[in-house]
Parts: C-alpha cells; sequence; structure tokens
C-alpha cells in the first residue's frame, strides 16, 4: 500500500464561517486553526497547504476565561525596534481598539512559523461584526465546539 500525497491541481477549497460571539477564544482557535492547515481533510499533507477559507464573525463578542481581560498582554514594537518603542496593550485594550486582533493573534500563533505557515494565515478573514464581504464564495456555516 502506498502513502498518497496531495498534490496542487487536486486540492479543492472551501469557504467555512464562524460566528464567535460566546465562543472562548483558544478552544475555537485550536479549531480554526486546523481547518486553515487541512487537517479536517482526507488529503491532508503536512508539506502542502490542504486547508479551507475560514471567515470568522462577531469577534469582538469572543470571551475570555479567568482574568485573562485584565492580565493578559499583547507586546508590538513599532519604529523598526528602536529602544522605547515597545507598545504593551491588555486585552481589554486590544478588544476596544481591534477586535479583530484578539483572534488573528490567537490563530496565528497556533500556525507554523514558517512560510506555509504565514500562507495559511492568508486564508484567515476576521470581523468584529456580523456582516461580510464574501457571500460570493457561498461559505457554509460552521459550528464550533467551545
Amino acid at each position: 500500500m502506498k502513502t498518497h500525497s496531495a498534490q496542487k491541481g487536486e486540492i479543492r477549497r472551501k469557504w467555512f464561517v464562524v460566528d464567535a460571539s460566546d465562543k472562548i477564544l483558544g478552544r475555537m482557535s485550536s479549531q480554526v486553526a486546523a481547518i486553515l492547515k487541512g487537517k479536517h481533510t482526507p488529503l491532508y499533507t503536512p508539506s502542502i497547504d490542504t486547508g479551507d477559507f475560514v471567515i470568522v464573525v462577531n469577534a469582538d463578542k469572543v470571551k475570555l476565561t479567568g482574568r485573562k481581560e485584565e492580565n493578559k498582554k499583547y507586546y508590538r514594537v513599532g519604529l523598526q525596534g528602536k529602544p522605547g518603542s515597545l507598545k504593551v496593550a491588555t486585552a481589554q485594550q486590544l478588544r476596544e481598539k481591534r477586535p479583530e486582533d484578539l483572534v488573528k493573534n490567537a490563530v496565528r500563533r497556533m500556525l507554523p512559523r514558517n512560510t506555509l505557515g504565514r500562507q495559511m494565515f492568508t486564508k484567515l478573514k476576521v470581523y468584529a461584526g456580523p456582516a461580510h464581504p464574501h457571500e460570493a464564495q457561498q461559505p457554509q456555516a460552521l459550528d464550533i465546539q467551545a
């Protein structure tokens, strides 16, 4: 018996839409990352991007457990990494300014840290509200168990 390795021409990508309202951030993000990797398909090959597109709506209503809302910190560096350019924001501050970044950061950090992971991350579309501009792709609703 031979192992089948997926080729680029035989991959058929689907579009899924996930409603993040009242979902726990980490649990939802791990399932979204698995779909972006393609682990739910029988054609999964670790060295090829076999994943599907995922649209996350209502990102501003995602839940954090415990006291992460006040204690969890997000770090970023501005001004080409010059001294004193470190920016720190709590999860609560990030939710007020850019609620999409909560979900994007969680999913991106669960993907591989290489060229393939960056390619997978481009298939993630996150929106703070319930509307999204991808109706032409006819996304299927995906129920995340979180």
